[in-house]
């Protein structure tokens, strides 16, 4: 038979339940668009720059509504979108990215939008493909899938030359997709070695990455049977619920919160699942893990890298941390009372005091803010943070309460996420309350997208940290530097903004209007009304992640390198 490249796209996009595809369209796409424009399952969505598009897809991907995909001209939109796949990429998110391609056949050398896209993205995806029959499209699409979707996952990239997708050629057939076999078990020895560890030890911790999202029930279980204090990287914040009594925050050194600090301070041995001890989750490497070390992740390459470990299990946390459950429930452990849930809530309640208690002036006392909206929001809302200092402030003072309920920027750390990842996650679940928690400056990066917010009447709370400064890194000048080079911003009028990109908008000037501020963003969201708010936000007191890493940095430098950065503060204290 003889299908269009387009028609054998949305066949296959049809069976692989996507729902919605984020882009904008050219002349290499714009078959695909119009084909996929008559489905009655797939919604293709207009954005204003498709690095929002790869943060919308990003953010679907990661709340497991489905696999998140984009639909991008050649060249340009590559490079643009490039941002968002690099996080997907970096963070292990799938994606699915098709791009138009030029003329296959033509005979001619410099088309427009000709490009070699696979070069580019080879560091950022899991393997990329170029079409080169229209019997290619239906098996590389369902391939892609499994890929991406497979295994650690990640982003995939499958270039269609436009003759192909806007012309008819010959198929055999139009398959049905099949999904592969279901993941092997662990290997049992390996699981009984872990659970024996796990027992014997008198102080075990675990350490919870963004892979153990799927399987917080029965970490839960696990960690009430061992009593043992449950820590969590940025990334997985929502691994383990924050009003849980063992929770102690994201981290365990100088840089994390006093509860998971103290905490973790003396155990003898640690449980990570998920988690590759990368640089922000372990404070630039401020941590120090027992000799004891049982590591859980569905990729080996991580068991090890910066951190020894004494025990490791490959595969997914949803088979991995139910069957080593099961094996320490059969040798029927009884911990010591040891105190650490009491603790844990007293030194929880003094951190909270001790930010409740700083004087933020005129301006809005993070802690207050947090509390505030945490009591108004459901269990299940979505929170979606962008990178910055305000990243850490809703690490350490917003409790997340379910899996797959938070979402920001980790390893690859691009600034501009929160916006478009925040339309994303409300596109993909729409009965559910999504708030985003954006800086000043990223805000600037992609808060275009609120017209795409407007134009769809997504229902997302936008709340801006509006302080004029890029913050995180400015903060991080004072010290050796007593200037702030490059991160003081302009000045914006944050409700000009808002009626330009045709959203709600509300202003939280101080602590005295937090209540009825946050109050009337949740009505006009709850109607279907994009919202910005402007937060006057107080930064003057620093996160513990901010302080603990920069001590854990400075002291790992030569004295020579301390002496000069020191004595180079101190004498522009003294002549600014």
């Amino acid at each position: 038979m003889k299908k269009t490249g387009a028609t054998l796209v949305r066949h296959a996009l049809e069976q692989l339940g996507i729902r919605r595809t984020f882009g904008i369209p050219g002349v290499h796409t714009t078959e695909i668009y119009d084909e996929l424009n008559r489905s009655e399952s797939i919604e293709p969505t207009l954005v204003t720059h498709e690095g929002g598009g790869a943060f919308m897809a990003d953010a679907v991907s990661r709340t497991g509504a489905e696999l998140g995909t984009m639909l991008i001209v050649p060249a340009a939109g590559a490079t643009h979108a490039a941002s968002g796949i690099g996080e997907a990429g970096i963070d292990g998110i799938p994606m699915l990215i098709i791009s138009g391609g030029i003329h296959s056949e033509s005979g001619h050398r410099y088309q427009l939008h000709e490009m070699d896209q696979h070069t580019l993205l080879k560091p950022i995806t899991k393997k990329t493909w170029r079409i080169t029959s229209h019997r290619e499209i239906i098996p590389t699409l369902y391939e892609a899938y499994d890929i991406a979707m497979g295994g650690e996952p990640g982003p995939v990239f499958i270039e269609i030359p436009v003759n192909i997708s806007n012309f008819l050629g010959d198929v055999d057939d139009m398959p049905l997709y099949e999904a592969p076999p279901a993941p092997k078990q662990p290997e049992q020895a390996l699981v009984d070695a872990a659970a024996q560890a796990l027992v014997q030890a008198k102080k075990p911790g675990i350490f919870a990455g963004w892979g153990a999202v799927d399987a917080q029930a029965d970490l839960i279980e696990l960690a009430e049977l061992l009593d043992a204090p449950v820590s969590t990287t940025l990334q997985g914040l929502s691994a383990f619920p924050g009003n849980h009594p063992l929770h102690t925050g994201m981290g365990m050194g100088n840089y994390a919160v006093p509860a998971a600090t103290n905490a973790f301070a003396q155990i003898d041995c640690l449980l990570a699942i998920g988690t590759r001890f990368s640089e922000i989750p372990t404070g630039s490497y401020g941590i120090n893990p027992p000799e004891s070390l049982i590591h859980l992740d569905i990729n080996p390459e991580v068991f090890s890298a910066n951190y020894p470990a004494s025990h490791t299990i490959q595969g997914d946390a949803r088979l991995t941390v139910p069957a080593l459950l099961k094996a320490v429930k059969a040798l029927n452990p009884t911990p010591a009372n040891t105190g650490i849930q009491e603790q844990i809530a007293n030194d929880k309640a003094a951190y909270k005091k001790e930010w409740r208690d700083h004087d933020s002036g005129d301006r809005v006392n993070p802690e207050l803010f947090f509390s505030h909206l945490r009591e108004r929001l459901n269990d299940d809302a979505i929170i979606v943070a962008d990178d910055g200092n305000h990243t850490f402030l809703v690490a350490e003072l917003m409790p997340i309460l379910g899996a797959r309920n938070y979402m920001s920027p980790s390893d690859f750390n691009a600034m501009g996420y929160c916006v478009p990842g925040a339309i994303g996650a409300k596109l993909a679940n729409p009965k559910r309350q999504v708030v985003g928690i954006v800086g000043d400056g990223a805000l600037l990066m992609t808060g275009m997208e609120l017209v795409t917010a407007a134009r769809l009447q997504v229902g997302v709370m936008i709340f801006v940290f509006n302080d004029g400064e890029l913050s995180q890194i400015a903060q991080a000048q004072q010290i050796p530097y007593n200037q702030k080079t490059c991160t003081v911003l302009g000045t914006m009028d944050y409700e000009a903004f808002a009626k330009a990109c045709g959203v709600e908008f509300v202003s939280l000037a101080g602590n005295q209007n937090i209540s009825e501020s946050m109050e009337t963003a949740l009505q006009k969201s709850a109607a279907g009304r994009p919202v910005l708010v402007d937060v006057r936000i107080d930064y003057s007191k620093s996160t513990r992640f901010t302080k603990g890493v920069v001590k854990t940095n400075l002291g790992r430098m030569a004295t020579r390198d301390k002496v000069r950065i020191v004595g180079r503060a101190l004498w522009r204290k003294v002549r600014p």
